[in-house]
């Protein structure tokens, strides 16, 4: 079964930026989707951004311009790139693989997730 751990979560002012790391165990492929999703306390799942097999990316309107996904290392690892990060980006934020690529995030199916790493936006 796929293993996901995130990393590199934190504090940081509006306008700041932070790199989300994700490594991936368990499987011997190239795992064809993956993404980020988020949850706030006391909101829904927020799909944030997805990458295919061939890098091709698809963000949510909330996060596009400012967040960076890519693979990261030989086979399932996965980064986050955040900049500019707004106080309404404070979640906690998954790694995770995906069933489908080429869908909105809001729309995306997540298969399996690590547990998380705190992202806190605040003055």
């Amino acid at each position: 079964q796929v293993q996901l751990a995130e990393s590199g979560g934190g504090s940081v002012q509006p306008g700041g930026s932070l790199r989300l790391s994700c490594e991936a165990s368990g499987s011997n492929y190239k795992m064809y989707c993956m993404g980020w999703f988020r949850q706030a306390p006391g909101k829904e799942r927020e799909g944030v951004a997805l990458i295919d097999l061939y890098d091709s990316t698809t963000y949510d309107d909330s996060v596009k311009g400012r967040f960076t996904i890519s693979r990261a290392g030989a086979k399932n690892g996965v980064s986050l790139e955040m900049r500019n990060l707004k106080p309404e980006d404070t979640a906690m934020y998954y790694c995770a693989s995906v069933s489908v690529c080429g869908v909105p995030p809001s729309r995306a199916e997540f298969r399996y997730w690590g547990q998380g790493t705190q992202v806190t936006v605040s003055s």
